[in-house]
């Protein structure tokens, strides 16, 4: 599990932070305010439990911003991937966390509704693993009232990505996972 941990960490540090796809990313990594849980199982309903799990323990350490839940097996497949991610977001409603938390996507075949996988867009939401992303959505609201122009922040990403290339973004998505660390 920890392989899977550092593999996102390295994402968050290597794509998201050093190239700004996250504005507000950089400050909770310095702050060593990111949470990083490995789904434990497989099945839907376990998976769900647990992600009700790390709400609850987001609502007892406010300390913790954010929390990247990693799904290493069982949600490779893009659509098996989005119908997981339509009941966690109908699980959080129900459980009474609408307001207080919301789920950022995140997936190795990430693709916009509407463009073709191909687009080198798709890269400001692929991720080493399928991650659900809980985010504190008082913190977020926070964040978008200090930041100029929040609103081009999707469309900026995009046409970085679109300048940089699949190429450049496999590169660092393989370096994630296969980097070895120096002792």
């Amino acid at each position: 599990m920890a392989n899977y941990i550092e593999h996102t960490q390295r994402w968050v540090e290597q794509l998201i932070v050093k190239y700004n796809i996250c504005p507000f990313a950089r400050r909770e990594l310095e702050r060593n305010s990111i949470r990083y849980v490995v789904a434990e199982q497989q099945s839907p309903q376990a998976v769900l439990t647990q992600l009700i799990d790390e709400c609850t323990y987001l609502d007892e350490h406010p300390e913790t911003e954010t929390t990247l839940f990693i799904l290493p097996h069982g949600y490779e497949g893009f659509y098996q991937y989005l119908d997981l991610l339509d009941l966690a977001n109908d699980l959080l409603l129900a459980q009474n966390y609408e307001g207080v938390y919301q789920l950022a996507s995140f997936h190795p075949d990430y693709c916009f509704d509407g463009e073709l996988q191909s687009d080198a867009a798709n890269y400001t939401n692929r991720a080493p693993y399928p991650i659900l992303h809980l985010l504190r959505e008082s913190s977020l609201e926070q964040a978008l009232a200090n930041y100029e122009d929040p609103e081009n922040i999707p469309q900026r990403n995009m046409e970085f990505a679109r300048r940089k290339g699949a190429d450049f973004f496999e590169q660092i998505l393989t370096q994630c996972v296969t980097k070895t660390d120096k002792p």
